[in-house]
């Protein structure tokens, strides 16, 4: 399938690894422009390079950190006009409520609602103006269904989701959409970092953590990155202009509830 997006230009937030370098790689695949985006250099310089090896599409990258005012003005002083927004940023620690502190709120909804939002207003008015634009936020199952030790993501990725929800009502008619995609369980560095904090929150050991994520999936496996980056690939087409608005789960048949 043509997806239609060839010579489209995408800004992709936190993409040097995990799902945000599987979404670049399924775009530059389509013949999309990529801007790419993190905060360790040489890890960013690699990802490009690697990417720039398999695609014959531009591919660009800037080492700036999203959650601040001279980040985001370095991603936008780069990438002015994209057609294409991926808003993805590190979630935070698994933590019970009571453990929390109050940087910790502060810094998860900086990280995880007020970065995306503020991109998003800068460059929401030219996707207006060309008639095309696809926004798409990297959330987490915990959007849906919280979890008493993820109190952190849930809150602040939840005020995310009913902010562009109402804004996805405004803008569709511009054909500019916005859909959040909520992963639970793929294959990266995040679910190691997950297995190692279930080993002391549960203080069993590493190989029992990775077995109990994939028991916790009813796919009875994690997810493989390219599954998801197709997916996300697909949302940006020309054929996904009548979704928006929708959050997404990628869970492997996991979601328990009907809506």
């Amino acid at each position: 399938m043509d997806l239609g997006i060839k010579g489209r230009t995408a800004l992709l937030c936190a993409s040097s690894q995990g799902l945000g370098y599987a979404c670049a790689q399924a775009l530059a695949r389509e013949g999309v422009n990529v801007v790419l985006n993190g905060r360790d250099e040489d890890k960013l310089g690699k990802a490009a390079e690697t990417l720039s090896e398999h695609s014959e599409q531009e591919v660009r990258h800037v080492a700036a950190d999203v959650t601040t005012d001279a980040g985001r003005a370095a991603l936008l002083d780069a990438c002015p006009a994209p057609d294409i927004l991926l808003n993805n940023n590190a979630g935070p620690s698994a933590k019970q409520f009571l453990d929390t502190e109050p940087s910790d709120w502060h810094a998860t909804l900086g990280g995880n609602m007020i970065a995306p939002v503020l991109l998003i207003h800068a460059v929401l008015p030219g996707m207006i103006e060309r008639k095309f634009g696809r926004i798409v936020n990297i959330t987490s199952a915990m959007v849906t269904a919280p979890k008493p030790h993820h109190t952190l993501s849930a809150g602040a990725r939840a005020g995310l989701t009913a902010s562009l929800k109402a804004l996805s009502l405004d803008v569709a008619k511009h054909n500019v959409t916005i859909n959040n995609m909520l992963p639970e369980r793929f294959d990266t560095h995040r679910q190691e970092q997950m297995a190692r904090a279930w080993m002391k929150r549960e203080d069993i050991t590493y190989e029992q953590a990775r077995a109990l994520q994939v028991k916790a999936i009813a796919a009875n496996r994690l997810g493989r990155p390219e599954e998801f980056g197709a997916a996300f690939a697909f949302l940006c087409s020309v054929h996904a202009s009548y979704i928006s608005g929708q959050n997404l789960h990628l869970d492997g048949g996991s979601y328990p509830a009907l809506l």
